[in-house]
């Protein structure tokens, strides 16, 4: 058993398994980006309604604000959040997904930061008009955003970051 961890635990193995130690590691970073986006929309940058799903299925307390403010709210939660889970992603992907090495650390970390946040940006976009221009909750919109920033960032961190 102990080799058979081991084993899949390298970075030496087959591309279905290496896909799902990614969706493992993205999905421990989503849920990390998730806890600290909706600890700060509860009590740093306030952004959740009455009628939120969060908020009704946490019993949270909330204040009623413009869809403008919440929106703007949001953004800075999602800025905070993703910052924490991407280098919780960064380092969880080097030593047990990728292979390390096409790049320097530096350069290696330094795109992998700046391909995320062009994925965030064009999430947190969509999240943005979602709440803005169309008044949905912000646990729907940031949903949406999660799952673009997913799909964008597989490619590009297996072609174009680390070593295939």
């Amino acid at each position: 058993m102990k080799s058979f961890i081991k084993k899949h635990l390298s970075h030496d193995v087959h591309p279905v398994v290496q896909f799902i130690k990614y969706g493992i590691v993205g999905g421990m970073s989503t849920g990390l980006h998730a806890v600290a986006f909706f600890l700060i929309a509860w009590l740093l940058f306030p952004c959740l309604t009455d009628k939120d799903p969060a908020v009704k299925l946490l019993g949270l307390a909330v204040e009623p604000m413009s869809h403008g403010v919440r929106a703007l709210n949001a953004l800075f939660c999602t800025i905070i959040g993703f910052t924490i889970s991407n280098v919780f992603c960064y380092i969880l992907n080097r030593l047990f997904v990728f292979k390390p090495g096409k790049h320097h650390i530096i350069l290696e970390f330094l795109l992998f930061f700046g391909v995320s946040a062009i994925s965030q940006t064009v999430s947190t976009s969509i999240q943005t008009l979602l709440i803005g221009s169309f008044g949905i909750q912000t646990t729907y919109a940031f949903g949406a955003n999660i799952i673009c920033a997913l799909l964008i960032n597989y490619a590009t961190r297996k072609f174009f970051i680390f070593k295939s």
